[in-house]
């Protein structure tokens, strides 16, 4: 049993440690309840409680939620635009958000994968000092997609 300023109390019997957390006015907690003997705690569980929720609230307000943003190419893209959509790019990794790349082929250009893979490798390489691929591009019926994330900060 552990007292509640953290000293420990020793072995004592359960009934002989419910009458000390009675006297005190606060509550007996198992701490180690598969132990054996199990390990009790003397404390004011209610406050432990708003302590813990009050912990978790903090870390739930430092974590970053992490979104998928699209851009879509197509296979004759010109330059002008395709600079565009990596300065788009560069924007949304510096926001701390994934990308998701993506080519549609259409009719006869289902005849051509290679050049949206070209298209897509050209895209990585202007990425490449910013965000690191996360799944490199592969055709998915219609397809082409790409994933890239934001390069880990030192």
């Amino acid at each position: 049993m552990i007292d509640s300023d953290g000293s420990q109390l020793g072995i004592v019997s359960s009934s002989q440690a419910l009458n000390l957390a009675a006297e005190r006015n606060l509550d007996l907690v198992k701490i180690a309840p598969q132990a054996n003997p199990a390990v009790c705690k003397i404390m004011d569980y209610g406050k432990y409680r708003f302590e813990q929720a009050k912990r978790e609230k903090e870390a739930k307000k430092n974590q970053r939620i992490m979104d998928v943003k699209e851009i879509r190419l197509s296979l004759n893209i010109d330059v002008h635009d395709f600079n565009t959509k990596l300065k788009h790019a560069a924007r949304f990794i510096n926001e701390g958000n994934k990308i998701k790349v993506s080519i549609r082929f259409r009719g006869r250009e289902m005849g051509h994968p290679e050049l949206g893979s070209d298209i897509m490798q050209k895209f990585a390489d202007g990425c490449a000092d910013f965000a690191n691929i996360e799944k490199p591009a592969k055709l998915d019926g219609r397809n082409m997609l790409m994933f890239l994330a934001p390069k880990p900060s030192k």
